[in-house]
């Protein structure tokens, strides 16, 4: 510990986490206030970090015309199977537009008829040419004069009374450790990937759908702050290509492929029910192929056969915006979708609070249960459907009120509080300190053996039972006590033991809320075969948790309608 170098630095606004919605918070920051200092701690580089590091090929939450904010929660309220946070909705979606615009005249090519107009792709999608769309935003960070300090790990929150003051982190190539000192924070550090065992191992294991460096950071400093989360239970589990595992919606909403089974059947309608419009709720559209593989109907396909070559090829295209291997891959197979049906599967289950609403419990202005702590992207819980857009808006809420905050602080203090400095120096340096132990890649192993087994991964079909909960709780605490057997050799190795420790601490609270909502609200994303059905009269809450004493506690938050009109019904 004694070569340990430290540094502390002062700002007036942090940012933790480069990615899309912290890159908009920082623009917007500076923006309203040019003489803040507002600085982003970011574990890569932001230039090509988070989730959308390889581009996009289209906007998912947009408002086209015809449509408006309000008949978008009414959407996302039946996606969300009738229960979702409609205030965060209705705020963010009366900004999707105004961000889809901003963005667009920094240089980010969005496709267009020959009016002007934008391509739509669905109800709430537009095209876009976007394999440069995180260097064009993290270049609008540096323009506008926010500071950037890459190759950042956040470890913890400070807190000082209750309120957020800073944080503490170290840098993964230099080991430097880092005490920051700000007025107010905003997390935008992602979901979770790696919790639980993917379909692909061994050199592939990272071959997954979500970022797999986006590993619960902000979630678990939040949840070890005594933050309050919610609907962790809400897990999301993409629809995929297998083993490439690129994007499905494409095939579906840009060139109308349907679902079918190894016997060429159209069964979703059939067996799975609720096709509006829009085919069926985002839970469905997984569970119903897993169900035709369990019962053995698979496997399960997206129909392109009905393709012409030019379709083929304007494919080809849409995918090299995000997906350039799904190509490689066709083409070193010499795949023909035109006359072959593509294969799909499930994912293995994520924490991703933009396509669900797994995150912190936040106001309307984006404050977590912490004074002067955020929540913005992924990692803010209670608004699902935000996809890239949604998180550019609450990148600008969270901005917008945060600047307001800090206008209000008064001036930072000079010391930190020395005791819990040093706490945290010897938590964060314990695997480098170690001479005999575990390896992260060891323990990460057994994490995710655990919860594919006993809490509802792809090799169980998604589906749990109290038992098995309750097992793989037992387990899990179990490994949590092992921690402090961890290894590191170098810094990246201590990266990487502080991920694994992250995901275990998450998927401890992730269980507790499975274990809680006893029903099934989410088909495969929580499906419980001990309470199979839906239950609006017992459990139309949201299940909220927060740590206290260490012990995990469960909190029930009401439901609130906001915007009138039909709800989901199963």
């Amino acid at each position: 510990m004694n070569n340990i170098s430290s540094e502390v630095l002062k700002t007036d606004l942090l940012i933790i986490g480069g990615g899309t919605a912290g890159c908009l918070a920082a623009v917007r920051a500076r923006e309203l206030n040019p003489e803040l200092d507002v600085l982003i701690l970011e574990k890569a580089h932001i230039a090509r970090s988070g989730c959308l590091a390889a581009g996009m090929n289209a906007i998912n939450a947009y408002i086209n015309p015809g449509e408006t904010p309000e008949s978008f929660v009414k959407y996302v309220r039946a996606d969300a199977m009738g229960l979702v946070r409609e205030d965060l909705v209705l705020s963010m979606a009366e900004r999707l537009n105004e961000v889809v615009q901003r963005v667009e005249s920094w240089g980010l090519p969005i496709e267009k008829d020959k009016d002007g107009n934008y391509i739509s792709r669905g109800r709430w999608n537009i095209k876009i040419n976007g394999e440069s769309l995180k260097p064009i935003i993290a270049n609008k960070v540096i323009e506008y004069g926010a500071r950037v300090i890459n190759r950042v790990l956040v470890t913890n929150l400070l807190l000082d009374d209750g309120k957020v003051v800073g944080v503490m982190g170290f840098g993964v190539r230099t080991g430097i450790f880092y005490v920051v000192q700000a007025k107010a924070v905003i997390i935008c550090t992602g979901g979770a990937a790696g919790i639980y065992k993917p379909n692909n191992d061994g050199s592939s294991h990272h071959k997954i759908w979500y970022s797999p460096f986006n590993t619960g950071a902000g979630y678990a400093m939040g949840i070890r702050a005594g933050a309050e989360m919610t609907s962790l239970e809400m897990r999301f589990i993409a629809l995929r290509t297998k083993d490439v595992i690129a994007p499905t919606g494409t095939l579906a909403l840009g060139f109308g492929a349907s679902q079918i089974n190894s016997r060429g059947e159209r069964f979703m309608a059939a067996r799975y029910g609720h096709m509006g419009a829009e085919g069926a709720p985002t839970p469905l559209r997984v569970y119903g192929p897993t169900q035709e593989m369990k019962e053995g109907r698979g496997p399960v396909f997206m129909d392109t056969t009905h393709l012409k070559e030019e379709d083929i090829y304007e494919l080809k295209k849409s995918y090299l915006n995000m997906y350039p291997e799904l190509v490689l891959s066709w083409a070193a197979n010499n795949f023909n979708p035109g006359s072959e049906p593509i294969e799909i599967q499930g994912t293995e289950p994520y924490l991703v609070g933009g396509h669900t609403q797994s995150g912190y419990w936040i106001d309307k202005n984006r404050q977590t249960t912490i004074e002067g702590l955020y929540a913005a992207g992924d990692v803010a819980g209670g608004a699902p459907y935000k996809f890239v857009s949604g998180c550019w808006a609450e990148g600008f809420i969270a901005a917008e009120h945060a600047v307001e905050y800090v206008a209000g602080c008064n001036d930072i203090q000079e010391e930190s509080n020395n005791t819990v400095v040093d706490m945290e120096m010897k938590r964060v340096y314990r695997p480098i300190e170690n001479k005999d132990g575990v390896k992260a890649e060891e323990m990460e192993e057994r994490l995710q053996k655990i919860m594919d087994e006993y809490a509802g991964g792809v090799s169980k079909y998604y589906e749990m039972n109290e038992s098995e909960l309750l097992l793989a709780l037992n387990k899990i605490n179990h490994l949590r006590s092992q921690v402090k057997y961890l290894i590191a050799e170098d810094y990246h190795q201590l990266m990487n033991c502080h991920e694994v420790i992250d995901r275990i601490d998450i998927a401890a609270v992730l269980i507790k809320h499975l274990l809680y909502r006893k029903e099934t609200r989410w088909p495969a994303y929580q499906s419980r075969v001990d309470f199979p059905n839906l239950n609006d009269r017992e459990w139309l809450k949201f299940v909220n948790s927060r740590l206290v004493d260490n012990e995990i506690e469960i909190i029930e938050r009401p439901y609130r309608k906001l915007v009138s009109g039909d709800r989901y019904v199963p």
